[in-house]
């Protein structure tokens, strides 16, 4: 698939902010500074597009980016950044709830992990969440150009191991390298006609 479009995003907090066409959307969620604004701008080819902050934790609403005019990704605040005050966490945690129990048009979550480390044990509550409401869900281990390749293989496995997947359920991938950018958009386009 080739990006040829990308609006500015749509903003929202509750249901009646969300776009009312009922074109495809696929959900970034992840810990703080795992890199979903990187991996939003290495998919769209586009260097400060969805903007990178050096404070953790600044997302604090659902992002919808309408991409090719064909479906969305939308970004959500980052999850287990401590400096967040433990009400904004429960705003948020209520945000993204409210967003998975009223989509129809979700057609897939990419749950960003951190390659260098073990899934935390927030990644491993929102996974188990996504599994429980039936929501389908690909990891996309982040930051795979961090990891020497030598340790390809014991970080895939830890990954496999806290979460209960088997390998093929993750995409390794990186900003720089463009590694896992292909994967990720040829299962966006396999799912937008479904």
């Amino acid at each position: 698939m080739k990006i040829n479009s990308i609006n500015q995003p749509i903003t929202a907090v509750r249901r009646s902010q969300y776009p009312e066409d009922s074109k495809s959307e696929f959900l970034l969620v992840g810990r703080s500074n795992v890199g979903k604004s990187s991996f939003i701008n290495a998919l769209v080819n586009r260097k400060n597009f969805a903007r990178t902050s050096a404070t953790p934790g600044k997302t604090q609403t659902l992002n919808f980016f309408l991409i090719n005019d064909l479906f969305y990704i939308v970004d959500v605040p980052g999850y287990g950044f401590a400096r967040v005050s433990k009400k904004l966490k429960t705003k948020f945690g209520m945000i993204i709830e409210d967003y998975l129990e009223s989509r129809n048009n979700l057609k897939n979550v990419f749950l960003l992990i951190d390659f260098r480390h073990k899934p935390t044990n927030d990644d491993v509550m929102m996974y188990e969440f996504l599994k429980y409401y039936n929501i389908p869900v690909t990891i996309v281990a982040t930051k795979a150009d961090k990891v020497k390749k030598s340790c390809f293989e014991k970080n895939i496995n830890i990954i496999v191991n806290t979460l209960n997947i088997n390998k093929e359920d993750i995409i390794l991938f990186s900003t720089i390298t463009k590694t896992g950018k292909e994967e990720v958009l040829n299962k966006i386009e396999s799912l937008i006609s479904l």
